[in-house]
């Protein structure tokens, strides 16, 4: 047996608990219906990313790379800064669903690469801009494109970026 089959049996067992903690935070929760504080029921527009960076949720936590144990009673992700952003990047940038010229996007660039069924090997890859993190051009610019134009991406923004693998 593999040592990963033996992490396995030891959880079906009940003799061990690797599913205590893993990949259980969300890269993105500021844009989730989960919250709904609106007044008319507009849970999409009622706080943009900008503000969701100062918020602590009620219900539900988000960030990058994350992970949590499986109640989300602790939750750690990573925290990065290219050194010319406004913000520590945090959690994912992305457009809400009247915001995008079609529906709500995310701007960024994430994968997960690799992982084992009991976490305990996880791999994820971000990219991240070597200039300031063009916010407000991805706003306006899909703001002002129609829902026959293409969406516009972050790497229409003509930015570089720096691999961040973590787990690696």
């Amino acid at each position: 047996m593999t040592t990963e089959r033996d992490r396995l049996e030891a959880q079906r067992q009940g003799r061990e608990n690797w599913r205590l903690w893993g990949p259980y935070l969300a890269e993105r929760a500021w844009g989730t219906v989960r919250e709904d504080y609106s007044p008319g029921g507009t849970a999409w527009e009622y706080f943009d990313h900008d503000q969701a960076r100062s918020r602590a949720y009620r219900w539900n936590e988000d960030g990058m790379g994350g992970v949590c144990d499986c109640e989300q009673r602790l939750c750690l992700a990573i925290a990065l800064w290219n050194g010319v952003d406004p913000i520590l990047k945090e959690r994912a940038f992305g457009l809400t669903g009247n915001q995008g010229n079609h529906g709500e996007d995310v701007k960024e660039y994430y994968f997960y690469l690799d992982a084992t069924p009991s976490h305990s090997y996880l791999r994820y890859l971000y990219k991240y801009p070597q200039r300031a993190y063009p916010y407000a051009q991805l706003v306006e610019e899909n703001g002002r494109r129609s829902r026959s134009e293409p969406a516009f991406n972050l790497a229409d923004t003509g930015g570089g970026s720096t691999r961040i693998a973590i787990g690696t």
